[in-house]
């Protein structure tokens, strides 16, 4: 089902156009092989990075696509429509260069910028553990100071990409231990040093191209000039890149429920029952039309946040109401279309099935639900004591 949007450049709508193309060309025709297959589509990741598109919010002269939050997103969209692991993909690896972007110093930015936001180079992102998931503040994983740099020794847990990326954006303890958000530094970690390696992918319900895997580091040398930002301030980066990493995430969800939805509807109108299309029949339009409400009211607030973001201000609270939304409609619309399908809805040979399992992770990843709500609660009670 077409979607209307209202983009402020040309530039921007034929880059939404090449995007819409090549998902529906080169992307969606091959999700649900590769899926029930688990293979990894860095073939796919590199032509995105051909087309221009896995730099798209980053500055022009380091290579990137110069463009606003609120078309890159859009595009984040497009590609889960057709496939999640490729528009997550794509959401974890922008997130990834974020740090470097935005704190790095110009000389890093000249250095390793160019390659990761040119789309040469597939990056991730490294903060959660087994031990410091949604309590990113008690991670472990340790970079000690040495004469001429750091060595990291740690895990790191339910990294996307991992084993898979061509560089690391690690955040690992340089203060005391007991240090907690105070002590986290940042540092840009490229793949391949001596000590760095994964673990075996993890098996999940969903996502099985999305290579998911603990990433160890075991005595591996980093230079001074692998530290992003100040040493121990890594944590306020971190924070400041997933407020953005939730919007991709926001709209890698409502790819995947308007991927549902256009399925239910093309579905309602070719299955006939009782001498009509059920799509006729009150129980089936209504829940059609839930969704479409949910999936439009979704998408709206993420790119209401991405303009906030665009200007400059503040957009924390609105980025985890857009994620928690959009989520929970990811789950309900999959939910509903598996139904709308009936029988067929539950086999393997419509995507459904398979959208729901998909739709699930997204309540998880970036934060869960749980916190986003924390998060909301907390940014309203700081508001209400300011009034």
């Amino acid at each position: 089902m077409a979607v209307e949007r209202t983009l402020h450049s040309e530039e921007a709508e034929q880059l939404l156009e090449l995007t819409r193309e090549l998902v529906d060309k080169e992307v969606a025709p091959r999700a649900a092989r590769d899926e029930e297959a688990g293979a990894f589509p860095r073939d796919v990741f590199r032509t995105l990075g051909a087309a221009g598109l896995l730099g798209l919010p980053y500055p022009e002269e380091y290579g990137g696509g110069g463009q606003p939050y609120e078309v890159y997103l859009q595009v984040v969209e497009e590609l889960a429509r057709g496939w999640l692991a490729v528009g997550l993909g794509v959401s974890v690896h922008t997130l990834s260069c974020y740090p470097l972007a935005a704190f790095g110093t110009d000389e890093q930015r000249a250095a390793h910028l160019p390659g990761m936001v040119g789309g040469d180079l597939l990056g991730a992102y490294c903060l959660s553990e087994t031990g410091s998931g949604s309590d990113a503040a008690a991670l472990t994983t340790r970079a000690e100071a040495t004469g001429d740099g750091y060595t990291v020794d740690g895990a790191k847990a339910w990294i996307t990409h991992g084993g898979r990326a061509d560089y690391y954006t690690l955040f690992a303890r340089t203060g005391e231990p007991r240090s907690g958000s105070r002590g986290i530094s940042c540092f840009h970690v490229p793949a391949g040093l001596p000590g760095l390696g994964a673990a075996a992918p993890e098996r999940k319900m969903g996502m099985n191209s999305s290579t998911t895997a603990g990433v160890l580091f075991d005595g591996v040398r980093l230079p001074a000039d692998a530290l992003v930002g100040e040493e121990n301030r890594g944590f306020g980066i971190a924070l400041a890149a997933l407020d953005s990493g939730r919007l991709g995430i926001a709209a890698c969800a409502v790819g995947v429920a308007q991927a549902a939805l256009d399925t239910a509807l093309a579905y309602s109108r070719e299955r006939r029952q009782f001498g009509a299309a059920i799509g006729d029949f009150q129980g089936v339009g209504f829940m059609l039309a839930d969704m479409a409400t949910q999936i439009a009211a979704s998408r709206e607030l993420y790119l209401a946040a991405a303009r906030l973001r665009d200007a400059g201000r503040p957009f924390g609270k609105q980025a985890a109401m857009a994620k928690l939304l959009a989520t929970d409609t990811a789950m309900r619309a999959t939910t509903d279309a598996v139904q709308v399908l009936g029988g067929y809805g539950y086999t393997r040979d419509f995507p459904v099935e398979r959208l729901m399992r998909e739709a699930k992770v997204l309540q998880i990843v970036e934060g869960t639900n749980q916190v986003q709500r924390l998060v909301i609660g907390r940014h309203l009670a700081r508001e209400a004591g300011q009034g």
